[in-house]
């Protein structure tokens, strides 16, 4: 499995925005997905993960009824919409598949990253 982020870019703190991981494979249905994110100076952290059918979702307490990630299997993609954002929200976000949900360690496959800055 290949992924592509992408959306990511610079809005003012409150803002939205809405990334997109774009995966390459005929088995993008089978597999659990999620998003990492890793800001300057820091660790790589869970964001969100998403179980193959969509049935069961887990998210950071930090992101917690502000974003959330969704996916369309038809078009192999992953998505992870981020509303009121906060400047320490701002990290270059991966997407992630395989592994076991809720891939608090992330997957076997990694995308390349797409960088969100949030201006106070």
């Amino acid at each position: 499995v290949q992924l592509q982020a992408s959306g990511g870019g610079l809005v003012q703190a409150g803002g939205s925005l809405r990334l997109s991981c774009a995966a390459s494979g005929r088995t993008f249905s089978r597999y659990t997905m999620g998003w990492f994110r890793q800001a300057p100076g820091k660790e790589r952290e869970f964001v969100a993960a998403i179980t193959w059918s969509g049935g069961s979702i887990y998210y950071a307490d930090s992101v917690k009824d502000r974003f959330t990630i969704s996916r369309d299997n038809a078009k192999n993609t992953l998505y992870l919409q981020m509303n009121n954002l906060k400047p320490e929200d701002t990290a270059v976000y991966y997407c992630t598949a395989g592994g076991s949900y809720p891939l608090l360690r992330g997957g076997d496959y990694w995308g390349q990253g797409t960088l969100v800055t949030v201006s106070s």
